[in-house]
């Protein structure tokens, strides 16, 4: 069976992988095909959990695919904390959020305020997240977990699967922190300078 964790993003998608790992009747994970093209992004092996975020643009050649022939988890993570997190992301290298802004909505960077940002970034959590529960309203096997309820919730999914392994260890990542969005005045400050030289540039060229 393949398990797929499905998320916006910011929603702790890698460290579920991590907690995943201590699982030993599966192979695990994160993002690792999402540089390949065609049928090649979706080999995944038989007895294999993936946790993608991107894979929630991809629902179509996922029900292609495998259908109901596997387990999909929907990720959650609280609104207001993912919203923050991807907002202090606008000018990473491959920014999501960025490309959703201009090439989806095409808003421009540079008519964006702050009050603005916020609502694009609001805007796809809840697009994102309606769009993979449309994806999983008529598949059989679907799990909705929030990564702040992890002790009660990764039992139930450990024992859904059938995991072999160490759940003690398992559980004992979530109260790590990976690939968090640095946060402070320093940074903060650091941003928003990078933005507004970004917006510049938008704004002449």
């Amino acid at each position: 069976m393949r398990v797929f964790v499905l998320c916006t993003g910011r929603s702790g998608s890698l460290t579920f992988a991590r907690a995943c790992n201590h699982i030993t009747n599966y192979t695990v994970g994160h993002e690792s095909r999402s540089r390949r093209l065609g049928a090649d992004r979706f080999a995944y092996p038989d007895n294999h959990i993936e946790a993608d975020n991107r894979l929630a643009w991809f629902t179509g050649a996922l029900d292609r695919d495998f259908g109901k022939n596997a387990l999909y988890v929907h990720l959650l993570r609280d609104r207001a904390k993912t919203v923050e997190s991807y907002n202090r992301r606008w000018v990473r290298y491959g920014s999501l959020i960025r490309a959703y802004c201009e090439g989806i909505h095409q808003i421009t960077i540079h008519k964006l305020d702050k009050k603005r940002r916020l609502e694009v970034v609001g805007d796809f959590y809840d697009n994102v997240n309606e769009n993979i529960r449309h994806f999983l309203k008529d598949k059989d096997r679907v799990l909705t977990m929030h990564i702040e309820d992890m002790e009660k919730g990764f039992p139930v999914f450990w024992e859904q699967i059938g995991a072999e392994g160490d759940q003690g260890k398992a559980l004992e990542e979530f109260t790590r922190k990976y690939n968090q969005s640095r946060s402070g005045r320093f940074k903060y400050y650091k941003h928003e300078l990078k933005f507004r030289a970004m917006r510049l540039r938008r704004r002449i060229f």
